[in-house]
């Protein structure tokens, strides 16, 4: 069956929100919403009004020498990082700029970074980019690795989130279920109130998009 996607506009002509609503299967967790932030990830109009908006909701005196991207959001990273160097952030590298590095997922799952890309993390500020933390076992994982590497977690933020708070740090977000969607639910397989119902699956999704049955 085709997916129907529902664009919702935002305050900004340049980055609506696109969700389909339905039963869909992620490796964590059912939800009945997908989010799909394709285009938002892949051009640039709506990664640089991104990148703008989350910015904008750090303090300058934030130190980031480095943005981890997941979910393929090193678009978005690319325009943050000329953002936050725009408006005078603080950094600590000694060429004043930000790293924007991408980790390397194993067979198990985990973060790794390679010897030639590992001295971006080593003893630097990171901030964690996601294109959306729903269960938020990915940004976990990405905090816990930075510190695994001895970098300094210093943030998470998100395009869309439906938890406000992983390992520590407050998901900064542009979109989140107290401002949309606010019927969103993330629950395990074994919990999903639609398996229950016997509401069959939609789709498969992650963060590279949706593969319907």
């Amino acid at each position: 069956m085709a997916i129907q996607l529902i664009e919702y506009p935002t305050a900004s002509s340049n980055l609506p929100l696109r969700v389909a609503r339905g039963h869909f299967a992620t490796s964590h967790s059912h939800i009945n919403y997908y989010i799909d932030l394709t285009l938002t990830k892949h051009r640039l109009s709506e990664a640089r009004e991104a990148a703008i908006e989350l910015s904008a909701r750090f303090r300058p005196s934030t130190i980031i020498d480095s943005i981890l991207c997941l979910d393929g959001t090193e678009v978005i990273g690319a325009c943050m990082a000329s953002e936050l160097t725009k408006a005078g952030f603080m950094n600590m590298n000694a060429h004043r700029t930000i790293y924007v590095v991408t980790p390397e997922h194993t067979s198990g799952s985990q973060l790794i970074f390679r010897d030639n890309s590992a001295p971006m993390i080593v003893g630097k500020h990171v901030l964690v980019l996601a294109a959306s933390v729903t269960t938020g076992y990915t940004a976990q994982a990405a905090v816990e690795a930075v510190r695994y590497y001895n970098g300094i977690p210093v943030g998470l933020c998100a395009i869309f989130t439906c938890v406000d708070e992983c390992e520590g740090f407050p998901v900064t977000s542009i979109f989140d279920t107290k401002n949309v969607l606010a019927d969103y639910i993330s629950t395990s397989s074994h919990d999903c109130p639609l398996c229950k119902a016997g509401v069959r699956l939609d789709a498969m999704v992650n963060a590279h998009g949706i593969s319907s049955f």
